[in-house]
């Protein structure tokens, strides 16, 4: 059936967002336009010299540096955030990297209300998504809020210039991941899709000049915009197996989120092909294979990312417990669910093996 044949829903956040080579150093501006006085600017440990480099920029507008942002967004660490936003009167937050500062911020202004701006480092997308995910006591959340979508976004390609190959593979497929599933979703919309589509091509286009030559910032450009549509995706429309599959390996066994994604994807794409055909086409045709899963399979390992979850530091034994977690709950996916059916697909991936479909 036509999608205009029956009635449909797409919603759209007021969302400022920005490209071009040296976009960040606008963050000042942004914060102004913002009606903000005092940034707590955002980061990793990992990239505290980035964040400190903002904050000078920025100079007055700094209420100071956050550099404690960790994977998964654990609890304990929004709520040391917190105490410093206390401390600093901070009024808006300046997040810079992936997503696991992405993340934080989000969590800070879930309980805050302060604006946030931010500028992603990678290609996760989470920066376009009114949706958080936080780990406590050993499981993943997640919520959906209008309070925590970021109000200002800041493309700047320059900034991956240096991501390195390995991350760049992985975030990528992190991003498409959002994509590959919202062509299935229970409340998908012409809109959505057509955002996945477009999302998938850019970054099967550029991913291949990027690994080339990283420094090409017309395909780190071309890279971002797909972020950026492939996480408008999974901001527009519901998710299913694969994302349910990645927050349990994540948040009750503390895999590496984007490495996580982008072994688990071709199965879970495989796993439901059967079911939507019609959907997952597309997929087949965008990254050159004889079916959507073994397409995806193919391409991660072209562009050298991970394929195994062995490789990641699961144990075989902690296979049951995974598939029992991921089916515990009920939720909706195009092909029927079983624990049996999802160990099956988890061992499929934990070994590495193509999918059948």
């Amino acid at each position: 059936m036509s999608y205009f044949q029956s009635e449909f829903v797409a919603n759209s956040a007021a969302v400022r967002v920005s490209f071009g080579p040296g976009v960040r150093h606008r963050v000042a501006e942004e914060i102004e336009r913002l009606g903000a006085k005092r940034a707590l600017i955002l980061s990793t440990p990992h990239q505290e010299a980035t964040a400190q480099a903002f904050a000078a920029e920025v100079g007055a507008l700094a209420a100071g540096v956050f550099a404690e942002a960790a994977m998964h967004t654990p609890v304990s660490v929004t709520e040391a955030a917190m105490t410093q936003v206390a401390e600093t009167g901070a009024d808006c937050i300046v997040s810079v990297g992936g997503g696991s500062t992405t993340g934080l911020g989000k969590a800070i202004a879930y309980r805050t209300g302060l604006p946030q701006i931010v500028v992603p480092t990678t290609y996760a997308g989470s920066e376009a998504t009114p949706i958080l995910g936080q780990t406590e006591e050993g499981l993943k959340t997640t919520l959906k809020s209008a309070e925590v979508q970021p109000e200002v976004i800041l493309y700047d390609a320059e900034l991956v210039t240096t991501l390195p190959v390995e991350m760049t593979v992985t975030s990528a497929l992190n991003a498409i991941a959002h994509a590959a599933e919202g062509l299935y979703a229970q409340d998908r919309n012409p809109l959505s899709t057509a955002l996945a589509v477009e999302g998938m091509r850019a970054f099967a286009n550029a991913l291949p000049a990027v690994l080339a030559e990283p420094g090409n910032l017309d395909a780190r450009g071309e890279t971002l915009y797909g972020a950026w549509l492939c996480g408008t995706v999974l901001g527009q429309v519901g998710m299913s197996l694969h994302h349910k599959i990645c927050h349990t390996l994540g948040g009750s066994f503390d895999l590496p989120h984007a490495e996580t994604h982008s072994v688990m994807l071709p199965h879970a794409i495989g796993f439901n092909a059967a079911a939507v055909p019609d959907q997952l086409a597309i997929v087949s045709e965008i990254f050159d294979g004889s079916s959507p899963g073994t397409a995806l399979h193919d391409f991660a390992s072209r562009i050298g990312a991970p394929t195994a979850l062995k490789a990641l530091g699961l144990q075989e034994a902690d296979l049951d417990r995974a598939a029992s977690l991921a089916t515990k709950n009920a939720y909706w996916n195009p092909a029927p669910l079983s624990r049996e059916g999802v160990r099956a697909l988890l061992d499929d991936a934990y070994h590495g093996r193509q999918p059948e479909l």
